[in-house]
């Protein structure tokens, strides 16, 4: 039978598939909407077959928070051009993911998926239509019973970055500022951790046998090396702990993160303290 230019949009309306597709897909159906709809969906789960063996490391990071800053989640959808990561269609697909996992609470991306099967279906349709590999690498939800979370999500959506503030007695806009200006610190200073003690001793004991084998190369004293190795820890502590990083949006003083938060509770007269965070990058190795 004839299909006709109405049938072809009508169906495009749809689906969001391109014109040709829909025809192809009306023409091979005769004319029956409901199986053009599923030659379609069968054309993406055939994209997903094909481009398995792919590298999808474009993409986005997209966040989400609740209004009372107590629940936030963050996501990685993945692509393999950043031309396919700026589409509508990816964009929709990677808000529909963060939304699922905001309402469920899923840390768990193939969980996620494997849970929500109309997010499932929505990932293979939106593969078919550009015709390139698409994954959900990572989704984690964090939540702040007595503090409260902000998040940041740097320009290009390729960095996301969320800061959870433990014993905050009440929301205010000045905490807001302040986690929002630590998650840039986040994002552009990539911290291990917050605090010193957090760093794993594996790290530390590396760390020392190389400023004591540097300090040996350079002709210093046994007697020494313990000193000196200390003194460059201390330095290795300052640049890589969060709490003692130096606070790189005021490079006119020599104020620290842990500067910001004393001159915060002695303002409020509050205890409140940094107690996580979580940074999404999508160049990340240890997803």
């Amino acid at each position: 039978m004839a299909i006709t230019a109405a049938q072809v949009n009508e169906l495009r309306q749809k689906t969001g598939a391109g014109m040709m597709d829909c025809k192809k897909a009306l023409t091979e159906a005769n004319g029956d909407f409901e199986k053009a709809i599923e030659i379609l969906r069968k054309k993406g789960a055939s994209v997903a077959s094909k481009r398995a063996e792919k590298s999808a490391n474009e993409g986005i990071i997209v966040t989400k928070i609740s209004d009372d800053n107590k629940k936030a989640v963050i996501i990685e959808v993945n692509c393999e051009t950043d031309f396919v990561a700026k589409s509508d269609d990816f964009v929709r697909l990677a808000k529909a993911v963060v939304e699922s996992a905001y309402n469920t609470g899923s840390t768990d991306a193939k969980q996620l998926l494997d849970s929500d099967k109309a997010l499932n279906n929505m990932l293979v349709d939106v593969m078919g239509k550009v015709g390139e590999k698409i994954e959900v690498s990572r989704a984690l939800t964090v939540k702040a019973e007595n503090g409260l979370i902000v998040d940041y999500i740097h320009m290009g959506s390729k960095l996301g970055v969320l800061v959870k503030f433990d014993d905050v007695p009440v929301k205010n806009d000045e905490l807001i500022e302040l986690g929002k200006n630590l998650a840039m610190q986040v994002a552009a200073m990539n911290p291990l951790c917050v605090y010193r003690e957090e760093v794993p001793s594996a790290t530390i004991e590396k760390e020392i046998d190389i400023y004591k084998e540097l300090a040996r190369k350079e002709g210093k004293p046994e007697n020494i090396l313990e000193k000196i190795a200390a003194g460059k820890l201390n330095k290795f502590f300052a640049e890589n702990c969060l709490f003692e990083q130096a606070y790189i949006k005021d490079s006119t003083s020599s104020k620290t993160i842990s500067n910001l938060m004393d001159e915060y509770n002695k303002k409020n007269g509050t205890q409140t303290k940094i107690s996580m965070f979580k940074r999404f990058h999508l160049g990340d190795e240890n997803k």
